[in-house]
């Protein structure tokens, strides 16, 4: 991809963010619409999101691999890793190279370089004085990202932010968890919703996310009402 051709993509990747900002959105098809624009814009090989539920403890609610997921899911157990720092000090957090970082998240590191992941930056999701969870991005390779991917990763984190602390949230915080919460219970049902499908229809987990995902978007309905039906056997692929 060169570089117009990128900058134009980024551009319509805004606009579909921006577009996705109306009342009763999704808020996490709105999620992994950021995660997978990272992935396919930016010089990385995976991207996730973790998001503060009620307790304002971090949960996994979207990523492009499982590779990232159980990278994500095995720092929050171990309550060390980048993405924790980052969400607990709200600024970003560059870890070019694994092994240099070794020494303070040894769980952490290992598990992600078992899974070949190599360099991670982890983003801050905030707006002001609000942080709500952190866009972690993994890379293969060991290395600096450029600071125009990171630039660019924030302004998408941001414009996410923004929609999910939408001035009715702002103005009621109840609301907010509220919101915040349902989200990371239906992910729950979207990762039982996959396993079905990916047994069912004989595919991996990731095509099987892509099928629910397909399915709620054809048929405008919330990738959570989707879940719901497949683990109840009320919907079948």
């Amino acid at each position: 991809m060169n570089e117009t051709t990128r900058l134009e993509r980024l551009f319509d990747a805004f606009a579909t963010l921006a577009d996705t900002l109306v009342a009763g959105y999704d808020v996490l098809d709105l999620l992994q619409t950021l995660v997978e624009n990272c992935h396919d814009l930016l010089d990385v090989d995976s991207a996730g999101i973790l998001l503060a539920n009620a307790d304002n403890k971090l949960e996994v609610v979207a990523s492009t691999s499982e590779a990232n997921t159980l990278v994500e899911i095995m720092q929050l157990d171990a309550d060390a890793g980048p993405c924790l720092e980052c969400f607990h000090t709200r600024a970003v957090v560059s870890v070019p190279d694994i092994d240099i970082g070794s020494s303070r998240w040894p769980e952490f590191c290992t598990t992600a370089s078992a899974q070949g992941i190599h360099s991670v930056y982890a983003i801050p999701l905030r707006l002001r004085d609000t942080t709500i969870g952190t866009l972690n991005l993994m890379r293969n390779e060991r290395g600096e990202l450029n600071q125009y991917d990171i630039r660019a990763a924030q302004a998408l984190a941001d414009v996410a932010t923004i929609g999910i602390l939408q001035e009715r949230t702002v103005r009621d915080a109840s609301k907010l968890r509220d919101q915040l919460q349902e989200a990371l219970t239906s992910r729950v049902l979207i990762e039982q919703a996959k396993g079905v499908v990916a047994e069912t229809a004989h595919v991996s987990i990731e095509a099987a996310f892509a099928l629910i995902r397909e399915h709620a978007r054809s048929h405008q309905t919330s990738l959570s009402l989707v879940a719901r039906q497949l683990v109840s056997r009320d919907l079948r692929f």
